[in-house]
């Protein structure tokens, strides 16, 4: 058995396999996929899993040395960004909405949760444990 919180195991296989620089997505419902990017869909129903609770359980086992957020999660959504400010995730890079939909077609997968807000959505830029 798995000493770590994550159980899913599509999550940690993808974990498992990140390179240095390799890119997931932490997203909304609404969050569009784009065509050829994986999704790993967790959404049960509105609001589970949570947009912060998943985020908080791949930190769990992911090394991250960035992640990237949409400007307009501060303005429209300042809970979450508060919620993930809680989180004490290293740099911050803030983009459009439109950009960060960009930046996620490079991504190696997107985690679809049940969070029903507005710009609940984060790319988690892998790090390095050495």
């Amino acid at each position: 058995m798995k000493k770590t919180p994550l159980l899913n195991i599509a999550l940690s296989q993808l974990i498992a396999s990140l390179g240095h620089g390799d890119m997931v997505v932490i997203g909304d419902a609404g969050l569009p996929v784009p065509p050829g990017v994986p999704l790993i869909d967790l959404a049960l129903t509105a609001g589970v899993p949570g947009f912060v609770q998943t985020v908080e359980t791949v930190l769990s086992e992911m090394q991250v040395e960035r992640h990237i957020v949409a400007q307009e999660m501060a303005l429209r959504s300042p809970a979450i960004a508060a919620a993930l400010d809680s989180v004490k995730l290293p740099q911050r890079v803030g983009v459009s909405h439109e950009e960060f939909k960009q930046i996620s077609r490079g991504a190696r997968a997107i985690v679809r949760t049940g969070e029903h807000t507005p710009y609940a959505n984060v790319i988690l830029v892998a790090g390095v444990v050495f």
